[in-house]
């Protein structure tokens, strides 16, 4: 059994995970911190394989570009690839590609609501055994908002709801919480929130 290298609040908070065939879900309520959370992570995973962050919410605009630069990417990763919104049968194509990558970011299960019900996601996950796919989700009254998302949060083998800039891990792991932005998360939270 592969397991992902985690090291330091990464190993801490998500344990050792499967490397392959499993899915993760992140979600929260808007503007939370899941995107940034996420690409914190994106690039510690990039730092040892490499990883695509299908941007469809957001496109490759600004406001992704912002989220870059407030996680302090290296703009010379080139173990970070990341696309806008693409069909799920392009990114099916792609992902057969011998070079694919196996770490699998798509941001947000909304966007791909359609595509992915009816046996869409089964399918997905059937063709990629040797992935590992991060789904991000809205949330609604505390659960993940769509009936697909609802699904992944079921399947999921690693969980993380973020709410005002902490993300709080759980699933098959003893979790944790990570907090995103010391300054703002206090801000929202109080002083008890200290990053570790």
């Amino acid at each position: 059994m592969q397991t992902l290298a985690l090291t330091g609040i990464w190993l801490t908070i998500f344990g050792k995970p499967e490397r392959t065939g499993k899915v993760w879900i992140i979600y929260g309520e808007e503007k939370q911190g899941k995107t940034w959370f996420a690409m914190l992570f994106a690039q510690f995973l990039s730092s040892l394989e490499t990883v695509l962050y299908i941007s469809a919410e957001e496109g490759l605009g600004l406001t992704f570009q912002e989220v870059i630069m407030r996680a302090n990417f290296d703009p010379k990763n080139k173990k970070f690839k990341a696309y806008g919104y693409l069909p799920l049968t392009e990114l099916r194509e792609s992902l057969k590609k011998r070079y694919a990558p196996k770490l699998v970011f798509i941001d947000n299960v909304t966007f791909y609501s359609d595509e992915l019900k009816n046996g869409g996601l089964q399918e997905l996950l059937k063709e990629n055994p040797d992935k590992l796919f991060v789904f991000l989700a809205h949330e609604e009254r505390g659960e993940p908002y769509t009936a697909t998302a609802k699904m992944i949060k079921r399947m999921a083998d690693r969980i993380v709801r973020v709410q005002g800039l902490v993300a709080t891990v759980g699933g098959r792991t003893t979790g944790g919480q990570f907090v995103i932005d010391q300054e703002k998360a206090m801000i929202l939270h109080g002083s008890e929130i200290i990053k570790p």
